[in-house]
């Protein structure tokens, strides 16, 4: 506009009410557009401009704000007012300018890109018109919030924990219980209930203080589902009590199910409506705690904070401060605070937006990847391209642009110059070569062991050795035997001394000798059946194949014992050299060969510290995993299933095999197995670059080339 251009009017449906003191002190009213059912806040100075907006001339406006009333009015601040109601579409449209209508019709007709992202990223479907239900349902629901109410519920709480208390061993049974593919479905088919209800608690809170409930619907926050209910109208309460109340009544709504819940599941027996009220106590309050209580995104405690802080449009505020605030940092320019607050709340507002930046970031992508895994590959694929370039390429091209357009104050900040030194640094840190070891666990043990296990379920037939008994190479070290075994011997040793019986009376029976050969055949076939008996007798004499003393002995095993099949009975250690066996990530595969260094510290420090050396790496990735003293259920690194008895790793894993260096290891050493921390002098690596192989090769891979 020029100064010789009047004002263009207001609409005329728009409505001013009075609001609640700003937190210094000054008035404030509430401007409500009722076409959209938006409401904006604004401030003494800004509701002085209005009242005289009929005046139609900055100028004028501005000298009788001067007169009639102690502000400071000038027309560049009825010209910013001008700006703001444009902008937010307040004004007549047949009043306004071509340029003006032109800014609104490109403001609307935003790119297709633009509206899917945003789409994506967060739309509404309304489903339900509740107000006149609300409206003849809220005085017969005012019981709800009367005090009798209040102390019941305490006192239902109370109940519910002491009995929970009692049978604390069934609830979490049951919530064990409850992992299954019928145990989710009920929890969300649950969760759907409960937040239907959350947003009822919104929606009559609401009309008991006045206020219009036009819509109910499922809001889609990156195509996740969330019930909504339409409450803009509380910004024309003037008390900001009753504020807090209507966003806190659908918290107040699903921690009070969950006590009543609590307190039912106590009492009723076991069936469907316990198992009701179980998911009931459980789901509401962990769903309200970390969906509706989080401030960082625009849920129930977003709007408790702001109300409380007293801060509409908390989030943009925040944001815009630790933009300026990033500003200051890195360049200096003296610039000033988009607002001014207290130094306190100045810091908590900018660590509060980098928060919620982060806490964004991180809960799209973990969306993304639920979508990835678990439905269609191609769209998590975009979900996290969307992302990425919504979260991170778009903030960073946008706070570019901002720094572009101070490029000259930027270029004569000494603080600049510092910065870009510093990025530099980092840049060259993250790609400069860095002594970075490989780390994982290991299992110190003999290089020559052997482990005895038993062949079949059998018996221990004589007294076991001791721990720690030295053995020869080939003795006997276990004596097992099966009734099986004792039959079949029994039954080949009754056979062979019939046939020799019956092979002596051959000559004098004619009978008999003329059976000769028949006979023979047989001797021959009971013998081949003695050798077979006798080799399988061998398998249940355990030998040890080399020298060396027994290790690893049960303590309580007694002759007697009934053993089962493939059970460890002991290990025979030689006393030769000791290695350690390590297993690491296959990104780490590229660092290591054969001759590197390594150190071996044994875990809790009771145990040798031992130099190493690395012997062997394994090219193929391990299916199996031998050492279970290395998973991660046992306290190692290796993540792992487990199937029929066996261990296998989670991710690609590939063994090294790592000699003992020192040249005389503590005795303790070679006493035990010993499980420690493995650090291996791999070659250098660039972090950076560490990061883009990881993050390309996963992309490799997913995409199936």
């Amino acid at each position: 506009m020029t100064p010789a251009t009047p004002l263009p009017p207001l609409r005329d449906e728009l409505d001013l009410l009075p609001g609640p003191a700003l937190p210094d002190g000054q008035p404030s009213w509430t401007l409500h557009d009722p076409v959209r059912n938006l409401f904006f806040q604004i401030d003494w100075a800004s509701f002085e401009i209005l009242q005289r907006w009929r005046l139609r001339w900055p100028g004028v406006i501005a000298r009788r704000i001067q007169a009639e009333t102690t502000l400071r009015a000038e027309p560049d601040d009825v010209e910013a007012m001008h700006r703001f109601l444009a902008q937010h579409e307040l004004l007549q449209p047949a009043a306004l300018t071509a340029a003006e209508l032109a800014e609104q019709r490109q403001r609307r007709r935003a790119g297709w890109s633009q509206w899917l992202l945003h789409n994506y990223l967060f739309f509404r479907v309304p489903l339900l018109r509740p107000d006149r239900w609300l409206t003849r349902w809220t005085p017969r629901l005012a019981f709800l919030y009367g005090p009798a109410f209040r102390w019941l519920t305490l006192a239902a709480l109370l109940a519910g924990m002491w009995g929970v208390s009692r049978s604390w061993d069934a609830f979490t049974a049951t919530l064990v219980d409850m992992l299954s593919w019928e145990g989710l479905a009920a929890y969300g088919l649950t969760l759907a209930a409960v937040k239907t209800l959350h947003e009822f608690g919104h929606g009559v809170t609401a009309k008991r203080y006045g206020c219009r409930v036009p819509t109910m619907g499922v809001a889609f926050l990156v195509l996740w589902p969330v019930a909504y209910t339409d409450t803009n109208e509380v910004w024309k309460l003037t008390r900001r009590d009753q504020r807090l109340k209507v966003a806190a009544a659908g918290i107040a709504t699903e921690l009070t199910i969950a006590v009543w819940a609590m307190l039912a599941w106590v009492w009723l027996p076991d069936g469907p409506l316990r198992a009701m009220a179980f998911l009931l106590a459980t789901t509401t309050w962990v769903s309200t705690v970390l969906i509706n209580a989080s401030p960082f995104m625009r849920f129930d405690g977003y709007f408790l904070l702001s109300d409380f802080l007293q801060m509409p449009n908390l989030h943009a505020r925040a944001f815009a401060l630790a933009r300026w605030d990033l500003r200051e940092r890195l360049f200096a320019l003296g610039e000033p605070a988009p607002e001014h607050f207290p130094a306190a709340r100045r810091r908590g507002l900018i660590l509060f937006a980098w928060a919620t930046w982060i806490y964004r970031l991180v809960l799209f992508l973990g969306i993304a990847a639920l979508v990835y895994h678990f439905f269609i590959k191609a769209l998590g694929i975009f979900l996290f391209l969307v992302e990425i370039v919504w979260f991170i390429a778009r903030p960073l091209w946008s706070e570019i642009g901002a720094w572009r357009q101070r490029g000259a104050a930027i270029g004569g900040s000494r603080r600049a110059r510092w910065s870009a030194l510093l990025l530099i640094l980092i840049v060259l840190g993250a790609f400069a070569p860095w002594p970075v070891p490989v780390r994982g666990s290991g299992l110190l043990q003999a290089r020559e062991q052997w482990p005895l296990h038993a062949p079949e379920a059998s018996r221990l037939a004589s007294p076991p050795p001791t721990e720690g008994h030295a053995l020869q190479a080939h003795e006997d070290a276990f004596m097992l035997d099966t009734p099986s075994l004792a039959a079949s011997a029994a039954q080949s040793q009754a056979r062979s001394l019939q046939l020799a019986r019956q092979s002596a009376a051959a000559g004098f029976d004619p009978e008999l000798r003329r059976d000769w050969q028949v006979l023979r055949e047989r001797q021959a076939e009971a013998q081949a059946q003695q050798v077979a008996v006798d080799s399988e007798a061998a398998r249940y004499r355990l030998e040890a194949p080399g020298a060396g003393r027994l290790r690893d002995r049960d303590p309580d095993l007694r002759q007697g014992d009934w053993l089962g099949r493939r059970e460890l009975l002991g290990r025979v250690v030689s006393a030769g050299p000791l290695q350690v066996v390590a297993y690491v990530p296959e990104d780490a595969l590229p660092r290591l060969r054969a001759g590197q260094t390594a150190r071996f510290i044994a875990d809790g420090g009771a145990g040798p510290d031992l130099d190493l050396r690395v012997r062997s790496i394994d090219q193929d990735a391990t299916r199996v995993l031998q050492e279970a003293v290395l998973s991660a259920p046992a306290g190692g690194d290796v993540q792992v299933r487990a199937s029929q008895n066996l261990l296998y790793p989670e991710r690609p894993v590939y063994r090294v095999m790592l000699d003992v260096e020192s040249a005389d290891p503590p005795a303790q050493a070679r006493q035990h197995s010993w499980r420690g921390r493995v650090s291996i002098h791999g070659d250098w690596e660039a972090p950076g670059a560490r990061l883009l192989r990881t993050a390309a090769s996963v992309f490799w891979r997913e995409a199936g080339f």
